[in-house]
């Protein structure tokens, strides 16, 4: 069952749209505290978020922000805010699909399926090596009962090699990975990066090995 977080303050609507999902087979989750909206979305596994963005404290863009600089989780923006600026503005920050208030339930039941068939499509959900599994939704290892959270970095260069495995991967490929609008990426600060990983590595004895190909790049194996 897919679990998904409405983070919305009205509560009428809350109660709508979680009831409305609950009857189509979502586990649907909700925010109350909105205080603690951060350690709420990073403390569970979501396969989907819905955000508002008129909240309390801090706007929905604020917390669109945070999420997407830890997770890669789908996120849903639902906002009476229908200027096309600020539908630009949440698709630019990450956000997955926008939908404007006031909407009919059949339209974000819609939406919500597209955006999770076209999630799973593109970028899968699992990748696994040696019995160690990288989890996509909320950027962590699995290691049997163990599970290790990842920073962004660190996901995007197992991910690379998870997809990769046993192929050697040229610095160039894992600079371009690393590299957004965000953060410039140079060849130390990659070298930073991979000696990061192979520390995570053998922090916590898994079962990989990141071998150095000297002049070329590196190869999980």
């Amino acid at each position: 069952m897919k679990k998904i977080l409405i983070i919305e303050d009205d509560a009428l609507l809350k109660k709508y749209m979680k009831e409305y999902l609950n009857a189509y087979d979502y586990d649907i989750s909700t925010v109350e505290d909105f205080d603690n909206i951060e350690k709420i979305v990073m403390n569970e596994v979501y396969d989907l978020i819905l955000l508002d963005i008129n909240l309390p404290k801090f706007d929905g863009f604020y917390f669109l922000k945070l999420i997407r600089k830890k997770l890669n989780v789908p996120v849903i923006i639902v906002s009476a805010r229908s200027e096309e600026g600020e539908q630009i503005r949440g698709m630019d920050l990450g956000a997955d699909d926008y939908i404007t208030k006031p909407f009919s339930m059949g339209i974000l039941l819609a939406k919500i399926n597209a955006v999770l068939r076209r999630t799973e499509k593109s970028t899968g959900t699992i990748s696994e090596v040696n019995d160690i599994k990288l989890v996509y939704s909320n950027m962590e290892l699995n290691d049997g009962d163990r599970v290790i959270s990842l920073t962004k970095n660190e996901f995007n260069i197992l991910k690379i090699f998870f997809e990769n495995y046993r192929r050697v991967i040229t610095r160039e490929q894992l600079i371009n990975e690393l590299w957004d609008e965000d953060e410039f990426v140079d060849d130390n600060t990659l070298t930073v990066n991979i000696t990061r990983v192979k520390k995570l590595i053998k922090n916590n004895n898994l079962n990989l090995n990141i071998e150095t190909k000297r002049g070329i790049g590196y190869v999980l194996c």
